[in-house]
């Protein structure tokens, strides 16, 4: 949500192993929580955090700021691989603020359960010229069926070696699950800035506006101001 501040909830796992990703997302003693948004400052919490000590965080940065904050970002790794966890926390954490999942749109079974609970979904769609693995075009098509039951988006990681091809048949499958659905294409990031030109971006973004208009172009603005 670009201008809104958000509450990442990161969490420990995922089903693939996509060659650009630059999140550690293995599981760990212990993790990090910043005292003051934007600080830097984080003290540790045993793993894995207890909902009560997640709610009563959630709950004081609400306190502090109110009306501040957009959501919470359920992120990962991939957080639908720990479903069964998020079942019993979503309708708890959803008493402070509402909930925006990012996913990599490759479990739909397990998404099912937890679209009541859910207000946004921004789906990776992971195609095979970044990852170095096939692009799932099957579970993406079934996945953003099931995500056009709440507000969604798709957001595409593009780089140099994306195809022309693979880059229209991308524009169409979202076109596909409704025209109204935003497509953001996102540069990859490599050594802290784009890794695409300005010029080479616009005529992407031409390419898959010409299958469905609703594409637009949003780096990873939180690395240019020097946030998480």
């Amino acid at each position: 949500m670009i201008g809104r501040r958000q509450v990442f909830v990161r969490m420990a796992g995922c089903n693939l192993d996509c060659a650009y990703c630059d999140t550690p997302f293995e599981p760990t003693i212990s993790c990090r929580v910043e005292d003051a948004p934007g600080s830097g400052n984080f003290c540790d919490l045993p793993n894995p955090v207890a909902l009560e000590t997640l709610y009563n965080l959630l709950y004081a940065w609400q306190t502090v700021a109110p009306g501040v904050h957009h959501s919470i970002s359920l992120t990962g790794g991939e957080p639908l691989i720990q479903g069964e966890l998020l079942l019993e926390w979503l309708p708890v954490l959803r008493r402070i603020f509402p909930l925006h999942l990012e996913t990599n749109g490759t479990l739909p079974a397990l998404l099912e359960p937890l679209l009541p609970h859910l207000d946004w979904i921004s789906m990776d769609l992971k195609l095979a010229s970044l990852t170095g693995v096939p692009t799932p075009w099957e579970a993406h098509r079934d996945f953003l069926h099931l995500a056009r039951r709440t507000n969604c988006c798709v957001k595409l990681v593009v780089g140099e070696e994306v195809s022309r091809e693979e880059l229209e048949e991308a524009a169409a499958l979202v076109h596909e699950a409704g025209d109204d659905v935003l497509l953001i294409l996102q540069p990859v990031t490599r050594d802290g800035r784009s890794g695409l030109r300005g010029a080479d971006l616009l005529a992407l973004q031409g390419l898959a506006a010409r299958i469905h208009p609703q594409t637009l172009v949003i780096p990873q603005t939180h690395r240019f101001i020097d946030l998480l």
